[in-house]
Order: structure tokens, then sequence, then C-alpha cells
């Protein structure tokens, strides 16, 4: 019986090691807790929010609006 023992053991240890690094890892993730590269990608810097001219500007190179909206539009905020 001895020998059963001496086989066990590693075994053993090695699926408490799984079942731990199962619970703990995800529990830790959940958390926000760990190295930063467990939480995924990140944007380098906070982005600003996209200014009415920006916003503008964007509709106007997808072709949303014509030149003329874009004229009239471009005047009311810089008026504001």
């Amino acid at each position: 019986m001895p020998f059963f023992g001496m086989l066990m053991m590693p075994v053993m240890m090695a699926v408490l090691l799984m079942v731990a690094f199962l619970i703990i890892i995800p529990l830790l993730r959940a958390l926000g807790m760990g190295p930063p590269w467990w939480h995924g990608p990140h944007p380098p810097f906070p982005q600003q929010p996209k200014s009415a001219l920006d916003i503008l500007n964007e509709r106007f190179a997808r072709g949303e609006i014509d030149s003329a909206e874009y004229e009239e539009k471009r005047r009311m905020i810089s008026q504001g």
C-alpha cells in the first residue's frame, strides 16, 4: 500500500494545482487584479470626446452630407 501513496501524491498535487489555477486566475480577473495583460487590450491613452466640428468633418468625408449642408452647419458651429 505505501507504493500506491507514492504514486498518487504527484497526481493529487497536479490536480490541486490545476483546480487552484482554474479558480484563482478567473477570480483575480473578475476582481480586476493582476497584471495588465490579463485584462485584455486597452487604448494607450484615454480618448478625448470629439468636437462637433470633428463629427461634421467625418460626416462630410463619408459623403453623408453635401458641401452646401457642410458649409451651413460649419457656420452654425462657429457662431455658437
